[in-house]
């Protein structure tokens, strides 16, 4: 396997989606906490990025068992298929991923206590049921929710916790702060996942898969789209006004320059390989601009 097919495989161009949630976790750790364990969160990073790409691996894994024999998707789409890999070899790296990222997280939680395990159950539950089993996640209109809120909200407060587990409170007002925060990466990645399942409609319905947009329809799902994108800057608004952010995070309205114009051309064709580019930079920009100048913050 060349490395070339190997970061296809794992899909190392949408990993963006992990590691924005993790640095805007970073940066609330050190705004509202005021600390960081810097060992404890290179080892988290480390297993996050292992796990998230075994979770990769598993959903080409899935769809190459799943296809359906209407049309050529395993032989000319499903990267297994058309590279030719040995299904034995893809099984068997994706279990060593996932092993030695739960062992590094079961390594971890002895240092900062039971929660982490909690937390990192449901992310491994959602990763592995994400694209497998009789009904996927992925195929049903609940994909967009919990990739969104598990990659979104889940790694930034993992993160957070890492952190800050010796102060940390488990009540409402913390985990709606931190909601909060990660909410513009949890809406851009849920509409990373819209962006994909409507341009896979077709595909997706030959495949007896049906997910939200089956039942909304392309037209409502891409108002959807719009929606969540203006949402997510309604919450960098919010977040700064209830100074859970530096006023510097006002900023990442300057990425509007580039999610406007990307998303106006998703919303006039949405073919996967002209425009689906549009919500991956969508969703690159919008986090990077926003992380970096919640960071500008904490320097100034």
């Amino acid at each position: 396997m060349s490395v070339k097919v190997f970061l296809e495989l794992v899909e190392f161009k949408a990993k963006t989606a992990s590691v924005l949630p993790f640095l805007i976790g970073i940066c609330y750790s050190w705004y509202h906490y005021h600390t960081i364990h810097l060992a404890y969160v290179i080892i988290y990073f480390i297993a996050m990025f292992l796990f998230n790409m075994a979770v990769d691996i598993l959903d080409n894994y899935n769809d190459y068992h799943h296809a359906t024999d209407v049309h050529d998707y395993k032989e000319k789409t499903n990267i297994i298929g058309r590279e030719n890999l040995s299904l034995k070899l893809v099984f068997n790296l994706m279990v060593g991923l996932i092993v030695v990222s739960a062992l590094m997280g079961i390594g971890l939680s002895y240092f900062v206590g039971w929660p982490l395990l909690v937390m990192g159950l449901y992310c491994y539950l959602v990763g592995i049921f994400y694209s497998s089993g009789p009904r996927p996640l992925s195929s049903l209109p609940l994909g967009e929710f919990f990739s969104g809120f598990t990659m979104g909200f889940m790694i930034s407060l993992i993160c957070v916790y890492l952190n800050a587990y010796e102060q940390f409170e488990w009540n409402w007002p913390t985990l709606s702060a931190i909601f909060l925060i990660s909410l513009p990466n949890t809406l851009w990645i849920a509409n990373l996942m819209l962006a994909n399942n409507i341009c896979d409609l077709e595909e997706d319905e030959k495949n007896n898969r049906y997910t939200i947009v089956h039942y909304l329809g392309k037209k409502q799902s891409l108002h959807v789209f719009v929606g969540l994108n203006i949402l997510a800057y309604l919450a960098i608004l919010t977040s700064v006004v209830l100074h859970l952010a530096p006023v510097t995070t006002l900023g990442a309205l300057f990425s509007l320059f580039v999610v406007y114009p990307q998303t106006k051309r998703f919303c006039q064709k949405q073919v996967k390989r002209e425009t689906f580019i549009c919500a991956v930079k969508i969703l690159a920009v919008g986090s990077l601009v926003y992380v970096c100048f919640y960071a500008l913050g904490l320097f100034l």
